[in-house]
């Protein structure tokens, strides 16, 4: 008995005689001669806000990480377990892709429990309680704003967090060195979930706009 979720092997059964069964040729190359993409995407696990989905893209085009409320941790070589910076050196040094996009999104569950620790069963100890803290200053500051709904608090952290993660990202010195010889950049965008809106940070405000779909 093959142990998989039904809707599971219904969608690869799908998969092999839709996409699969168009793309053959693409799928034999990219295992011949191996990955190249261009674009790194450091988004949140959240399984509303996929990143191939939302920007359409097709197998090698993307190398995807994703991890709770898409943060990127400070660049910290002390001989713990990194999953998130081990995969961005690997994009950078060995994939050499040419842009970083760190992708947010609404209603992100991560950023919730980052602005109310109650809000979950989660206690500090946990992963999760370590993880978010990279953004509790942040979260701190924005949550004691009493002129400001649990919304807007939110989309602010939001946002927020996608600047920590570009200045995070600098903090490597692979990043940053490419980045100044024009090698490399780094681009911050927020998705909303409800209405299908991609908003991108302007990198010289901090400021984040809606690109033109026309």
């Amino acid at each position: 008995m093959l142990h998989l979720p039904e809707k599971l092997l219904a969608g690869y059964r799908n998969f092999m005689t839709g996409r699969y069964s168009a793309e053959t040729d693409h799928y034999r190359s990219l295992a011949r001669e191996g990955q190249t993409p261009e674009t790194m995407v450091i988004a949140c696990c959240d399984s509303r806000a996929a990143p191939e989905t939302i920007f359409e893209a097709g197998p090698g085009e993307l190398f995807v990480v994703r991890n709770v409320a898409n943060l990127v941790p400070p660049y910290e070589p002390d001989g713990e377990f990194h999953a998130t910076s081990a995969a961005l050196e690997f994009a950078v040094q060995a994939l050499k892709v040419k842009n970083i996009v760190v992708m947010g999104h609404g209603r992100c569950g991560g950023i919730r429990s980052a602005l109310d620790p109650n809000s979950t069963p989660l206690s500090p100890g946990d992963f999760i309680g370590k993880w978010m803290s990279l953004v509790a200053p942040a979260a701190e500051s924005i949550a004691g704003n009493a002129m400001m709904t649990q919304t807007e608090r939110q989309t602010a952290l939001e946002r927020i967090s996608i600047r920590y993660s570009l200045a995070n990202l600098r903090t490597f010195p692979c990043v940053n060195i490419l980045e100044q010889k024009g090698r490399l950049e780094l681009f911050g965008a927020w998705f909303d979930i409800s209405t299908g809106e991609l908003w991108v940070m302007d990198r010289n405000t901090g400021d984040f706009e809606r690109p033109a779909i026309v």
